[in-house]
């Protein structure tokens, strides 16, 4: 599979498309106001404990607090008295725990007992602040390398799971392992397989003098502080995603073009990244087709080949996709219509989800499928398609309903969220009031004046299109309402009121 880095550089924005056969599969953006926060330090202060939430608010020094969850809460401190220095207590005189058994016999630490307001503490953001919801923290604290995640506060030693090669897998596990700082932890990234002990000590010494300036840093700061900001979009996506199924990275700006080349000489020498500087007249988005594919990928309806579809509608904090056979007729039969279109559903909902960047809950209407392994083969099919997606998924076997329930890890804002603001005028409902509903609550509002002997007039200032269909639709009744109350009434045109605006003025 061909792929390549498409860096879109503009005044106070840089977009990232990273296409996968010539197709638009991710799509990054980071804008000077309202930069990203994920993965930024800071030294917080602790605003309120809520036992019956087991969370906490800590104030970051941002607009909203940021929610820091219990299991996010490195407890060692509290724990660490009540565990002997060997590996087993006694918890009775016949019965003798190992320290396993014991996590499980004592109960759970509480957030009152780990945290109390107004102490300072440091932590990192794990999730963007999204919608009404702050941003969400963590005290484990994780700083990310070119080959290597430094864990400073947890002894560990993990492997990427798509390193498959159980001899490869190993081999960095006893390197990483020796290698590792007294204390601290190491999660061996993807891009590390077949790497030498060399690369991967030189990334660790990177990571242990940045960890060493953060902690310096936290020492001489106070409270509400930024200690560390992760780093600015394009490097990230040179150490996170950049490796060699990368065949090609294209930028139209010189100013980050020869920034890239100075941030891989300066932090990743023994990279070979190839960088080509667009020269083109047509602007770089719109010569790649990722311009329109980025329109389509805010609309709620996503066509299928075969002539199916989907629809993907979201809230706060659950995505709902339905699937549907649309112009699909088949050839065969109806379970065999509607399994291809459930099939080729499956691959396209993945692929949606990847490019929208749809995280939290999510259900998925399947067509309904009377066929046992029919509904195991479109479960397989969904996972199958997840499996190139960097996020955590969590799907559930589908239901003799159709419903799949699954969960994908959000870390940033959806596309949808970024790049869209909820309609002024029907306030993010997605419909408005029709125009006979509307012209009857005026209907009803103009007859509450009715027993006021001193009103003449009453005008009725409305919608353009509005007061058209009323003269069109509703002049008689307005007639006979002018009867009946005995005064007059006008319609007058607003241009710049809303479909379910108006307002009614009484004269005397």
């Amino acid at each position: 599979m061909s792929a390549e880095l498409i860096i879109n550089v503009t005044e106070g924005e840089v977009r990232v498309a990273l296409l996968e056969n010539g197709t638009l599969a991710e799509l990054f953006y980071e804008r000077d106001r309202g930069l990203g926060i994920v993965g930024n330090i800071y030294n917080g202060r602790v605003v309120k404990v809520l036992p019956g939430m087991d969370a906490a608010f800590v104030d970051i020094g941002l607009d909203k607090a940021a929610f820091l969850y219990v299991a996010d809460v490195r407890s060692e401190e509290v724990i660490a008295p009540f565990l002997p220095a060997d590996e087993t207590v006694v918890v009775d005189e016949e019965f003798v725990l190992t320290e396993d058994e014991l996590d499980e016999a004592l109960p759970p630490p509480q957030i009152a007992d780990l945290l109390q307001e107004g102490q300072d503490i440091l932590v990192q953001v794990s999730r963007e602040p999204m919608g009404t919801k702050g941003a969400r923290v963590t005290t484990y604290n994780s700083l990310p390398g070119r080959y290597l995640v430094l864990l400073p506060t947890v002894d560990h030693v993990g492997i990427s799971r798509k390193i498959e090669d159980d001899t490869e897998r190993q081999r960095l596990k006893e390197l990483v392992t020796e290698i590792k700082p007294e204390g601290m932890g190491l999660i061996v990234r993807t891009v590390s397989e077949g790497k030498d002990e060399g690369a991967l000590k030189h990334d660790l010494k990177f990571l242990s003098k940045l960890w060493d300036n953060i902690n310096q840093k936290k020492e001489k700061t106070k409270s509400l502080n930024l200690v560390y900001q992760d780093l600015r979009l394009v490097q990230r996506i040179i150490r996170d995603l950049y490796s060699d199924e990368i065949d090609r990275l294209v930028v139209d700006s010189d100013e980050c073009y020869h920034d890239l080349k100075d941030f891989i000489a300066s932090y990743f020498p023994d990279l070979h990244c190839e960088i080509e500087r667009y020269t083109g007249i047509q602007p770089i988005f719109q010569a790649y087709d990722i311009e329109l594919e980025v329109n389509k990928a805010l609309e709620q309806k996503v066509w299928l080949k075969s002539g199916g579809y989907i629809v993907i509608e979201s809230t706060e904090a659950l995505t709902a996709i339905d699937v549907n056979t649309g112009r699909f007729v088949g050839k065969k039969n109806l379970e065999d219509t509607i399994l291809k279109t459930n099939l080729e559903a499956a691959k396209e909902i993945a692929f949606q989800m990847r490019l929208r960047n749809i995280g939290g809950i999510i259900i998925i209407d399947f067509i309904d499928m009377e066929i046992k392994t029919h509904r195991e083969r479109v479960n397989v099919a969904l996972e199958e398609a997840l499996k190139r997606d960097k996020a955590k998924s969590n799907v559930l076997k589908i239901s003799e309903l159709g419903l799949v329930e699954m969960t994908r890890e959000r870390v940033r804002n959806s596309i949808s969220r970024m790049l869209c603001d909820s309609c002024p005028y029907c306030d993010g409902r997605g419909i408005v009031k029709s125009k006979s509903t509307v012209t009857y609550e005026i209907v009803r509002e103009l007859k509450s004046y009715g027993y006021d002997p001193d009103v003449k007039e009453l005008v009725v200032m409305v919608n353009a299109e509005m007061a058209d269909y009323i003269y069109d639709n509703e002049s008689l009744s307005l007639d006979n309402l002018e009867y009946v109350m005995r005064k007059k009434i006008t319609l007058k045109k607003v241009d710049h009121y809303q479909w379910e605006d108006y307002e009614i003025v009484a004269r005397v």
